[in-house]
């Protein structure tokens, strides 16, 4: 947290109504010097007045100490100089309470009519003491000089206090519009980091999903046709020496591929895990680096450029690598083939790619049909295998039941349409549908 919010509620515990201890402190010290000056003001007054000197005295330590009220009744402060004004007493009370009064959230009709009665009020009575004097004889002075002194006092008075009470209330309103808008600064920038924290664990995790549905891709496939050939190795390797040679080397070449194709993966794995976060050696995150984090991080979910895949043009190579594995699989392609978005080709690739590595696991020996249909703005491809005769190898392949689920979520991924399940027959049906754009 900044120096707003919540540290700036806490850091308030004075008494009563007063925020600070330090205020309280100022505001009793103010009251003790005005009922001192009033006190001792009321001396002269009980003699003018021709009331007991102990009255006068304990009205001017009375109206004085109202002082103490000055935060939380202004007006009142003000109304009290006021009203002793008549009396030549409570200059320090007015000049404080109209500061008071003015500094503070009251409407400003309100401070402008009690100024003007305090001024109005100063005004007449030093017009009236001052031509009392002049009329008595003790002052020798120009008829101009009692309404000018007059007027320059009131305004003497009135004036200064009035305006830097106007000064410090716009000032601290201000001070205090700037720490709401702090406060509320730093809780949207919180909430924009709590949210792309979030998005970026939602990326993370489909990133997750999209690397291990990759890797069951590329690497089942080869690692099922391995074991079929590695199978078919042990049933004939005393009886055809020579075509054993020949799924030995099959075997090799297609296990130095799906090792290829993995470290091919792992590299770019590992190229992206390089970034260090901010803020993972600890300590805290500098509140002006929340939103480029934020930012950062929303930039984060974008999806990166995918890595060169596999294309519809190495079909027949697919197709002739489950060929060789001992699976009978008749090709048809329908259309003229034309380049599409390189993650349409890849997956299309994929989804007849996991469809061979499912005849091979569950329906060895049954005879596939793979086909594929370009048309004007989809794709079409098909892969239904008739139900398995028993003769073909059983290799014991394990499944995961991620293969359906991991094409599923390419289809889908690219607004295409994928259907699976079991024929009629026996057999079992994977089709998709993608959009060529």
């Amino acid at each position: 947290m900044t120096a707003t919010g919540e540290d700036h509620v806490t850091a308030r515990g004075g008494p009563w109504w007063w925020e600070r201890r330090r205020s309280a402190v100022l505001d009793v010290g103010l009251a003790a010097v005005s009922a001192l000056e009033c006190g001792v003001e009321g001396v002269p007054f009980a003699w003018e007045a021709g009331i007991p000197v102990a009255v006068g005295v304990l009205f001017g330590l009375a109206a004085g100490s109202v002082l103490l009220v000055r935060r939380r009744w202004p007006i009142a402060v003000v109304l009290v100089a006021i009203a002793v004004t008549p009396a030549a007493m409570g200059f320090l009370l007015g000049v404080v309470g109209l500061y008071s009064l003015a500094a503070s959230d009251l409407p400003r009709r309100i401070i402008g009519s009690l100024a003007g009665m305090q001024s109005v009020g100063v005004l007449i009575v030093m017009f009236v003491r001052m031509g009392q004097d002049v009329a008595r004889g003790d002052e020798d002075v120009s008829d101009w000089l009692v309404p000018f002194a007059s007027v320059t006092m009131a305004l003497g008075v009135t004036a200064p206090p009035l305006l830097l009470g106007l000064y410090v209330g716009a000032r601290r309103r201000l001070m205090e519009s700037l720490r709401e808008r702090a406060d509320s600064l730093e809780r949207e920038l919180q909430l924009l980091a709590e949210r792309a924290e979030e998005r970026a664990e939602w990326a993370r995790g489909e990133e997750r999903t999209r690397i291990a549905r990759e890797m069951h891709d590329v690497v089942a496939h080869r690692v099922s046709l391995m074991v079929v050939h590695a199978a078919a190795l042990q049933a004939v390797a005393r009886k055809d020496p020579e075509k054993a040679v020949k799924n030995a080397a099959l075997v090799g070449d297609m296990g130095r591929q799906a090792l290829t194709e993995l470290r091919e993966m792992l590299g770019v794995l590992r190229a992206g895990g390089d970034a260090v976060r901010p803020g993972a050696e600890g300590g805290s995150v500098p509140l002006a680096a929340v939103g480029a984090a934020a930012a950062a991080a929303a930039s984060r979910v974008v999806v990166e450029e995918p890595v060169e895949g596999p294309s519809l043009a190495e079909i027949d190579e697919l197709v002739g690598q489950s060929a060789a594995a001992g699976m009978v699989v008749d090709l048809s392609v329908e259309g003229e083939y034309r380049s599409y978005a390189p993650e349409v080709e890849a997956t299309a690739f994929r989804v007849v790619q996991e469809a061979l590595t499912n005849v091979h696991k569950h329906a060895a020996g049954a005879k596939t049909y793979v086909r594929v249909a370009h048309r004007v703005s989809e794709i079409a491809m098909q892969v239904e295998n008739e139900p398995p005769s028993g003769v073909g190898s059983s290799a014991g392949l394990p499944s995961g039941g991620n293969g359906l689920v991991g094409m599923r979520e390419r289809v889908s991924a690219l607004g295409g349409v994928f259907v699976s399940g079991p024929t009629d027959a026996g057999g079992f049906r994977v089709s998709a549908v993608i959009p060529a754009s």
